[in-house]
Formats: structure tokens, sequence, C-alpha cells
């Protein structure tokens, strides 16, 4: 039964990373059309920001609580100097972005010198519930992303934001004549997109260490779970997150890492070509 339990708790924690990259990348893909290959870099320079500020003396939470604001301002900049350039084309801009996240990923590989280097956990130790313990951390990082969902749902469902957003997502054109500035939704969604991954870095380098393809392997599921789940909502991406995560996560528990890693993609892919909507979007992915 504990040794259930535990599982179960590893697979919430992994699962909750997931929703932390996806949510930024749904949001993207979403509302812009297009994917953002450099989401991964941008999971990457959250778990650099943090491994920078403790490396200089400063406490880990500073860190952490820096590299959303810091990844955001910098996706801002790059949206306005490269990413809106290619709306008309979604392709282009899938290379583009991948081109981007290359650049930093190799940057930040220099800067690293190709180490894997650790970092605290700002909460250490663990829960302990009779015969069990789970990591106190782990448990943080569930409560900040059901924190950061709720947070995400009522900011773009229940604001004037919100509305402004999902106005320039149903109807660029429409939302142009009725005043709403596209360019600044825009830039401040994909901002945001990066924003949350920065945070999903900040969040997980305590858990795997900094190396410079940390952000790779998210990237790849973050991009499996949107497809899944479908854009076109928030709740889409969500749901394909969670999918996507408890599968990662479940399945090295009964089979080697490899094969568990090889059979979530041919699922996914099975599973879009039998639905290419999604779990919860009318539109085609």
């Amino acid at each position: 039964m504990g040794s259930a339990f535990v599982a179960a708790f590893e697979i919430l924690s992994f699962g909750a990373i997931i929703v932390l990259v996806v949510l930024g990348l749904g949001i993207i893909a979403s509302m812009m059309g297009i994917f953002n290959f450099a989401q991964g870099e941008f999971v990457l320079l959250g778990a650099y920001i943090t491994y920078l500020a403790y490396s200089h003396g400063l406490p880990v939470w500073v860190g952490m609580a820096a590299a959303p604001f810091l990844v955001g301002a910098l996706g801002f900049v790059l949206e306005a100097l490269i990413i809106r350039r290619f709306y008309a084309a979604p392709i282009v801009a899938m290379l583009g972005t991948y081109a981007l996240g290359l650049i930093i990923r190799e940057c930040v590989r220099g800067l690293i010198g190709g180490l894997y280097l650790s970092v605290p956990e700002p909460i250490g130790g663990s829960i302990d519930l009779g015969t069990v313990h789970i990591s106190a951390w782990r448990f943080t990082i569930i409560v900040i992303t059901i924190l950061v969902m709720i947070g995400c749902y009522f900011l773009l469902s229940r604001t004037t934001f919100g509305l402004r957003v999902r106005a320039t997502l149903e109807n660029p054109a429409l939302a142009r004549a009725s005043g709403i500035s596209t360019a600044a939704m825009y830039g401040t969604t994909f901002a945001f997109g990066a924003a949350l991954a920065g945070l999903a870095g900040a969040l997980l380098v305590p858990v795997f260490s900094l190396f410079a393809d940390l952000g790779i392997r998210f990237l790849i599921q973050g991009f499996v779970a949107v497809m899944v789940g479908g854009v076109g909502s928030f709740i889409g991406p969500v749901a394909g997150a969670a999918v996507i995560g408890t599968l990662s996560a479940a399945l090295p528990w009964v089979m080697a890492p490899v094969i568990a890693d090889i059979l979530v993609f041919v699922l996914a892919i099975v599973f879009i070509k039998f639905r290419p909507q999604g779990l919860l979007s009318g539109k085609g992915v």
C-alpha cells in the first residue's frame, strides 16, 4: 500500500511539471497558431537563472522568483523582434523557434561547460504520513502547479485581459476593429507562455539538476501533450498534459524506461491518427 502511494505521488509530481510546461506551450499554440519549439529552452533558462542566483550566494527561492519574470521579458523581446514575422507561415515559425532554442541551448552549454550542476531544494526533507515518506519539495511543486492553473484559468476567463486574449484568438480582425491591439496581445501572450516555462524550469532544477539538454525532454513531451489535448482552449492542453505526464511517469514503474518512452509516443500517434482534433478541441491539430 505504501509503495503504491509513493508511486502515485511520483506520477502526480512529474505530471505537475509537464502541466506547467504545457500551459505556456498550449496558450501560445492556441492563440497564435504556432508551436514554440524554443519552449524547452525557456525551461532551461528558468533553471539556469535559478542556479545563477544560487551560485552568487543568494537564496534559491530568489532565483526561482526571478526566473519567470526574466524569461518572460526575454520572450516578449524575441516575439517583438523575430516571432511576429512568422505568424503567416506556421512551418517557418516552427523552424525559426527551433533555431532560437538551439542558440539558447548552446549558449547555456558554453556557460556551464557541459557539466551537470546541482541546486538544493528550498524546502528540504520529507513529509511523513505514517510509514510513508514523500518529498516536501515535490509536494510543493504540486501545490504551486495547482495554484498556477487556477490563476491562469481565472486570468483568461474572468478578467478584461482574458477577454481580449480570447477575442484575439477567436477573430483577430474583429478584435482589431474593436480597438484591441492584437500585436500587444500576441507579445504579452508569448511572454506569459515563456514565463510559465521559466517557472517550470526554476521549480524542477533541484529535482533534475541543471544541464544543457534539460529542456529537450520536456519540449517533446509538452508538444505531444498539446497535440493529444487539442489546441484552441485552456482545458485541452492541460488534459493532454495530464495524460502524457501520467503515462510518462507511470510506465517506467512496470517496464524499462526506454521502452516506456517509446510506448508513450506510439500511443499518442495512434490517438492523434484517429482523433486529430485532440481530446477537448474542435480544431484539427
